[in-house]
């Protein structure tokens, strides 16, 4: 394996004229399979990891009261590593602008942006407002996308799949939405049944089996329909599943065609792939 990575690192070399610390820092941070490459992805993956539990500990108030200034810390430190480790995935490629606008790259920008957004937020500002900037550094956990090998697999079986899980999907709304109906007609508005969508609401969380219980009907036509409702949930809640897996199943017996990218060495791309999903290398080029 150490050998194709040496081979494409000549090849980038001879084709894009990178310099050789820019090929340096392609072994490392794209070099999947080199020494350097996999302690720079387990360290990665060690600060993203950091980063998220930090994000979730910061949301419980006693501890952010309590250690309020060492979490402040380690974001700015994890911010830091993943602004320098941004900054050299893009000065790295002959053509930035292939992984700047790439999912994986969207992803790195967005995961920094929480942060230096907050340097602009003062005390006035909305609590709210101040929340939702917090909850985009949970995003960050789609940075262990990169480390989910079989997630090419699932992803294209979810994407085989999704005209029949569309379909059923659009059956299940007019269930509810006739179920809910039916409800909103036979139930007293003193049992909770006050709207239609209210009833729908009804409807969805009782076909689904989940029943929070806020809402009961009281009437014995009411009652039976509700038995209804869950029989009928048993029976279709292992429909999509059984989609996907079928999907899955096909794809897993008659194998995926794929190919590795020659700039990187990241392997898993469908024919049909035009940019790399690791470096954001054009195929087309």
């Amino acid at each position: 394996m150490k050998k194709h990575i040496d081979k494409s690192l000549s090849f980038r070399e001879k084709e894009f004229k990178l310099r050789p610390w820019q090929l340096k820092i392609q072994e490392v941070i794209y070099g999947t399979y080199t020494r350097p490459g996999k302690i720079f992805d387990i360290l990665l993956l060690i600060i993203i990891l950091l980063s998220i539990v930090v994000v979730m500990l910061e949301s419980v108030t006693y501890l952010n009261v309590k250690y309020h200034l060492s979490f402040i810390t380690i974001e700015w430190i994890v911010t830091g590593l993943f602004t320098i480790e941004y900054i050299l995935r893009i000065v790295s490629l002959r053509k930035p602008f292939s992984y700047i606008f790439s999912f994986m790259g969207l992803v790195d920008l967005f995961s920094l942006l929480p942060s230096y957004l907050s340097l602009f937020i003062d005390g006035a500002t909305s609590l709210m407002l101040l929340r939702s900037i917090r909850f985009l550094r949970v995003f960050r956990i789609l940075r262990l996308s990169r480390y989910m090998i079989g997630a090419d697999v699932l992803g294209d079986a979810l994407k085989n799949s999704r005209h029949k899980i569309a379909v059923f999907l659009i059956s299940m709304l007019t269930i509810v939405i006739i179920l809910g109906g039916l409800m909103y007609v036979i139930e007293p508005k003193e049992a909770g049944f006050t709207s239609i969508p209210r009833s729908i609401y009804w409807a969805i969380i009782t076909i689904t089996t989940v029943g929070y219980g806020d809402i009961a009907p009281v009437t014995p036509l009411g009652q039976a329909l509700a038995s209804f409702i869950m029989l009928f949930g048993y029976a279709i809640i292992a429909v999509p599943t059984g989609i996907v897996s079928s999907e899955f199943t096909s794809l897993k017996s008659h194998g995926i065609k794929s190919f590795e990218c020659p700039n990187c060495g990241e392997e898993g791309h469908e024919k049909s792939a035009q940019f790399c999903k690791s470096c954001g290398y054009d195929f087309n080029n």
